[in-house]
């Protein structure tokens, strides 16, 4: 009987067995795909000689995460490397924002759309290297931060604070609007805002695009050498260096509960597999809430606002094999590991807006990896190993576009999708279609069948909006890793602080399970009760 069993072998689930293991704990991981990872992995399946990461690419969250740091993944083989410049968002008559690798970089790009622009830049810069220490430890640590939320309100006293948090509150057309003069600045700040589901105009936005752009200013975005799954596989090294065990193509169907307790979970294939000090579920809030533990487990309160909980916007993606690199108008983009691609900050609203409506963006905003640039070894010389990926509704109400995409995306939608999305890519890259070798389509269904967590391609594991952040995360009152059931601990980006390889949300639910280990464990009584018949898979 294993101490831990932990569901899910995405970078949360690892980090918590990791940490776990650290403990002396004995720990399982039950992974319902074939391959360990979750939204953390790349393969070779566009073309030979082409490494395509499947989902996430760029990890400047996980550079600067001290959960991941304390962990030394280094020593397991894992090796960073950058593109020449973070992050580029070129204009269609060839202006382009960079963020560079450098402070003075950024700014000499910004100046280039308004004189002072730079200065206004290093300005928002020094308000980061100011807060950085104690925003990180806010960030990635148990909600409430108290020592370093503490820390953190002394330094925003001391600095206007009342001010600085009316910025950060701001939707970002408005925080860009305030700061710079020019479209460049506020194009690199709404861009990254909408790396999550934060629209130009929400609250919150200013904030968020403010902190990713900040993040890729001192870590830059960079990438694991050789694919995205090298951070999967320095993980399990590690893990399986501590006897932790990781069981693949293992779908968990029941957490079984106890008198109130998580005493073990039942697999598809029937096995029983108990937990003698806890469970900790790396799946979505509604795969946890609503269908792992049964209902007659759970608060009436807690059902009825998980029938308020929202997604984030689901997701489109493509990879790319390229024969030579991408032919961009502006020459700033071709350095540039991250491209965003829309014309303007209208466009960008218009784009938001169109998904709230429930319409297929006609001109989607498409973001664009250039994964090649980053890190050499992931194609041919000469070639490139590229993908993009936009947002459309949940739910498909009509098309922007003329083309009547319903949202079924059977194999003609994603067809037609995928060409709207090179014809983005074409305004900016003239010619590029006459690059491409071969390409793949990850239609939000598909996304999901290859990762549960990503309803629809949902990134985030729910909104990043501020009615669904910190004690409103998953759901109002808690903010915590603990649940309703006694050992059972949410561990998944459905927690606090929410999406990002980071592994936050794995690290709280470790140390939540390790608080309660003097309490939370079974009862020999208990651990009988889990007779051979029971770990067979039958009904006890």
């Amino acid at each position: 009987m294993p101490d831990a069993v932990v569901i899910g072998a995405g970078p949360n689930g690892l980090v918590a067995a990791n940490l776990l293991a650290d403990q002396g704990w004995s720990v399982e991981v039950l992974e319902e795909q074939d391959v360990p990872g979750g939204a953390v992995r790349h393969d070779n399946g566009v073309a030979d000689g082409f490494t395509s990461d499947l989902f996430s690419s760029f990890y400047p969250l996980a550079v600067a995460s001290p959960v991941l740091a304390a962990l030394n993944l280094e020593r397991e083989g894992l090796r960073w490397t950058h593109a020449p410049s973070v992050l580029a968002h070129p204009l269609s008559d060839g202006r382009c924002a960079v963020l560079g690798r450098t402070v003075e970089d950024t700014a000499a790009s910004l100046d280039a759309f308004a004189l002072g622009d730079g200065d206004a830049w290093r300005e928002l810069h020094a308000v980061w290297e100011r807060l950085r220490p104690d925003l990180l430890d806010a960030l990635f640590t148990p909600f409430p931060p108290l020592r370093a939320g503490a820390r953190l309100a002394m330094r925003l006293r001391a600095g206007g604070g009342l001010r600085l948090a009316r910025s950060l509150a701001l939707p970002v057309r408005r925080l860009g609007e305030e700061e710079f003069e020019g479209e460049g600045g506020p194009l690199l700040l709404a861009g990254n805002a909408l790396h999550a589901d934060l629209a130009p105009e929400t609250a919150g936005s200013g904030g968020f695009g403010w902190l990713m752009s900040m993040l890729g200013q001192t870590y830059g975005f960079p990438v694991p050498r050789g694919g995205a799954g090298a951070i999967t596989e320095a993980l399990v090294r590690r893990l399986t260096g501590r006897r932790g065990t990781v069981r693949c193509g293992e779908r968990v169907e029941q957490i079984v509960v106890r008198d109130g307790r998580a005493v073990a979970v039942r697999t598809a294939s029937g096995e029983t597999v108990p937990a003698r000090r806890a469970i900790l579920a790396d799946v979505s809030v509604p795969a946890l809430y609503g269908h792992l533990v049964p209902a007659e487990h759970l608060p009436a309160r807690l059902l009825a606002d998980l029938r308020r909980f929202q997604w984030d916007f689901a997701t489109f993606k493509v990879d790319w094999a390229l024969d030579s690199p991408v032919p961009w108008k502006s020459p700033g983009a071709a350095s540039a590991g991250t491209v965003h691609l829309a014309d303007g900050m209208d466009e960008l609203t218009r784009f938001a807006a169109q998904i709230a409506m429930g319409q297929v963006p006609d001109r989607p905003f498409t973001l664009f990896g250039q994964m090649t640039t980053a890190d050499a070894t992931r194609s041919p010389r000469g070639t490139e190993s590229a993908w993009a990926y936009t947002h459309v509704p949940h739910r498909v109400k009509g098309d922007a576009g003329d083309a009547g995409l319903s949202g079924t995306w059977d194999l003609d939608e994603q067809q037609v999708m995928a060409d709207r999305i090179e014809h983005v890519v074409e305004r900016f890259a003239p010619g590029f279609r006459d690059m491409v070798r071969a390409r793949r389509i990850l239609a939000p269904a598909t996304l999901q069948s290859l990762d549960a967590n990503l309803h629809n391609g949902a990134i985030n594991g729910g909104t990043t909006a501020l009615h669904q952040q910190l004690f409103f995360r998953p759901v109002p009152g808690t903010g915590r890793p603990d649940t309703p059931i006694k050992n059972l601990y949410l561990a998944s980006a459905g927690a606090h602080p929410g999406g990002g390889v980071h592994g936050a949300p794995g690290a709280n639910a470790a140390r939540a399970a390790l608080r309660g280990r003097l309490v939370g464990g079974l009862t020999r009584a208990q651990q009988r009760g889990l007779t051979r018949r029971d770990r067979m898979g039958r009904t006890p």
